[in-house]
């Protein structure tokens, strides 16, 4: 049953949507996504067998369906990713790792920055395609909604597990926001 909206490539919807923009939002989410797994791979490479290690599995498991839903949306609007995927590959671990140094609470501190910036993202996302048409675009609004409510609560479970806490926490936040916004823009472009 759900095969029907993974279509737009059909004689129907083909000319109907706004490609640039739908381009740039797939493009640029599925990077967000790849970037968000390989974040949760680098803090359980740490943290993994500590206490915060299954809470960090969960959400973890959450961004990895994330990820194959944008890889499915990929391929049905017929989207290419992003040619930055190595570097973030490489970047993503290397924050979620680098921040699970400083323990869980330097962890759920990189959790809370990175989900706050991306419901954020999630959100202008949403006001764009609502202008664009929402009726047009209703099942991808309807992924970017419940993409945007989870990773709302991903940033929650972060505070609630003392991300404030961190030494230098709004140093650190400001610091890996700064990270999201360039790679957000970047991802969108190229």
């Amino acid at each position: 049953g759900g095969a029907a909206p993974l279509r737009p490539c059909s004689t129907r919807g083909a000319q109907d949507i706004n490609k640039a923009v739908i381009d740039r939002i797939i493009r640029v989410d599925h990077a967000g996504e790849f970037g968000a797994n390989r974040i949760y791979a680098g803090q359980m490479a740490v943290l993994g067998r500590s206490s915060v290690g299954p809470v960090i599995q969960q959400m973890w498991n959450q961004e990895k369906y994330h990820l194959k839903k944008f890889n499915e949306l990929m391929v049905a609007y017929r989207v290419r990713p992003t040619v930055l995927l190595p570097f973030w590959n490489v970047a993503g671990f290397v924050l979620g790792a680098g921040s699970a140094l400083l323990g869980k609470k330097g962890a759920m501190a990189c959790t809370v920055a990175v989900e706050e910036s991306i419901s954020e993202h999630y959100n202008n996302q949403i006001r764009t395609l609502i202008e664009e048409d929402p009726e047009k675009y209703k099942e991808l609004l309807q992924v970017i909604k419940q993409f945007r409510d989870e990773e709302q609560e991903h940033h929650d479970i972060g505070l609630e597990h003392d991300a404030e806490a961190t030494p230098a926490y709004s140093v650190l936040k400001t610091a890996i926001q700064l990270g999201c916004k360039a790679a957000i823009f970047l991802s969108e472009r190229i």
